[in-house]
Formats: structure tokens, sequence, C-alpha cells
């Protein structure tokens, strides 16, 4: 299977319908979807149906697709995903980070270390202008993910979700970085 993108410790690979396992036991991970859904569990009709053809979506305007699954490398373990997609299918210059690691990944680095790659993979590659990434407000986790990457704290904000869940009162936040502010903490 070709490879998008490795780091010290991950591989980004494309999705295949064959991950759909893997992701459904991800996605029916309390803990993991607890700022998503709520924890609340998800089918295997829904993976296959709605989840598996946003992941298997190429962009017309980078070439690629706009999310891989995470291996780790040294035993070629499902970690994840991570997503680095354009907001608008026919311009690149925008795009969106995201990330959903598995519990076991948690605390390693790994999302630090696959949205750093990502980022740089965005400005040197894929003619990204601006990295942008939301969560709720009270996903510290994922808000330190973003700072360790290099974006910044943009605004907070909200949202009229029809299921809202609990932390969702406090709204959500958006970070972002551009490809000069990148650039220039390089030198």
């Amino acid at each position: 299977m070709r490879t998008f993108l490795e780091t010290d410790r991950l591989v980004l690979r494309p999705f295949t319908d064959a991950d759909a396992p893997d992701l459904l036991a991800l996605d029916n991970d309390p803990e993991v979807m607890r700022y998503i859904n709520g924890g609340r569990p998800v089918s295997d009709e829904l993976i296959r149906e709605r989840t598996l053809p946003r992941l298997l979506h190429d962009h017309p305007c980078t070439g690629t697709r706009g999310f891989w699954a995470v291996q780790e490398k040294a035993t070629g373990t499902f970690l994840g995903w991570f997503g680095l997609r354009p907001l608008d299918d026919h311009d690149p210059t925008v795009v969106e980070l995201g990330y959903r690691l598995n519990r076991a990944a948690w605390g390693r680095g790994y999302a630090t270390e696959g949205a750093r790659a990502l980022v740089r993979k965005g400005f040197t590659d894929l003619g990204a202008q601006r990295v942008t990434a939301n969560t709720m407000a009270v996903n510290a986790a994922s808000r330190r993910v973003m700072e360790k990457a290099g974006l910044a704290f943009l605004r907070a904000y909200t949202e009229d979700w029809p299921d809202a869940i609990e932390g969702s009162e406090h709204g959500e936040v958006e970070y972002v970085l551009t490809r000069a502010e990148w650039q220039e903490h390089r030198t």
C-alpha cells in the first residue's frame, strides 16, 4: 500500500474499505468520541455509508485525499487518522487540520508529530497558505496539539448543534497558522 507521509514513528496512508472495522472500533470508543458526538455508539452502516466515503474522497485541487489512516511505523498498528483537507474542493489555499487517535496512542506525542508533519506538507507540497483547526473549547488536549503544531488561537464561537453534548455550552475554538508565519518560525 502506498504511503502518503512518514514521520519518525508514523506512517500515513490512504484509507481503503478494509479499514472499516478499525474505524468502527475507533468511533465506538466513548472517550475518543467524547467531543465529537458525546460518546454515543455508531453503527457499521454509518461507517460504511458516511464515514468511509468522506475519508476516501479525492480533492482535485490538491491531487490527493484529505484524510489518511495512521499506523505506528514499528508495528503497523492502526492508531486512527489525520486529516488535512481543503475547505473548498477547488482551492488548496485554506486547509483544515484534524486528527482522531485511539486511546492507546494518547499521551505519546503522536498527534503532535503527525500534525506538524501534515502542516509542513500542506505548506511545502499541497499549496496551502493557511491551516485552520477547530475543536470544542473544553477539549484541552486537542487545543494543546494545535498549539504544539504551531497554530495560534484565533477566535471562540458557538454553533447551533442539533444534539448538544456535554461541554458544548462553552462553544468552539478556531486555531490558525499562515504559511508566512510558519516560514518565519522555521528560520
